[in-house]
């Protein structure tokens, strides 16, 4: 863009104009501006080599294709497994999982623990080696008296565990009943805050129970 001055026109650029002059131009002067290019466009100071190609605009930059994150490619036992629970009838985990509880279940009543030794096989190995409950021993000798319908019996051996059970009884149900029939029973929603309270209680009743002194006594199993 070029401007020309007259003899009383304001200077715009410091080229032809002598240093000593108080502003005024000579008649005839012409000043060359820079164009500045419309408002808003990003300028680069140092464009990179291939600027003004591929359709991009001089000073502006090119970040490449897109990086896509490509996942891993899964290994034989995982595309079989997936394989297997695509091809599955939708009530295939519910029964497998009966079939887990059942298997518990016969394994109480067959081995009576109520009448075996503490020592017996299979034995809690920390009860085994120091003497003192841990936090799962007595839940099967309280799932013996439950399926006998003894519920003192069962809490005097673990009184969390016989708490607990109805709601994971309810909770089996509601996830087996979706799954293989698709009911839509009311969902028992377990906060954070629920689930940490009920192992800290879990956790000061394992230690509570070996505590030598009466009535933490009767715990002790």
């Amino acid at each position: 863009m070029t401007s020309v001055d007259g003899p009383t026109g304001p200077t715009r650029s410091g080229q032809g104009t002598d240093p000593t002059s108080t502003g005024a131009a000579p008649a005839g002067t012409t000043h060359t501006l820079a164009d500045p290019g419309p408002v808003g466009t990003p300028t680069d100071p140092y464009p990179h080599p291939g600027a003004g190609v591929d359709g991009l605009p001089p000073g502006s930059w090119s970040a490449g294709p897109p990086v896509v994150w490509q996942p891993p490619e899964p290994d034989r036992l995982t595309r079989f497994v997936l394989r297997l629970h695509a091809r599955s009838p939708r009530w295939a985990a519910p029964l497998a999982a009966l079939g887990c509880v059942a298997a518990g279940m016969a394994y109480a009543l067959v081995s009576d623990p109520t009448t075996s030794d503490p020592d017996a096989a299979p034995s809690c190995l920390l009860k085994l080696t120091t003497g003192l409950d841990c936090p799962g021993c007595g839940g099967t000798r309280a799932l013996w008296y439950l399926l006998h319908a003894d519920l003192p019996a069962a809490a005097r051996h673990h009184a969390v565990f016989v708490f607990a059970v109805p709601f994971l009884a309810y909770l089996f149900v509601a996830w087996a009943g979706r799954q293989a029939f698709g009911w839509r029973l009311p969902e028992l929603r377990l906060s954070s805050p629920v689930i940490g309270g009920f192992l800290a209680v879990w956790m000061a009743f394992s230690v509570l129970r070996n505590l030598p002194w009466a009535p933490f006594t009767a715990l002790y199993v």
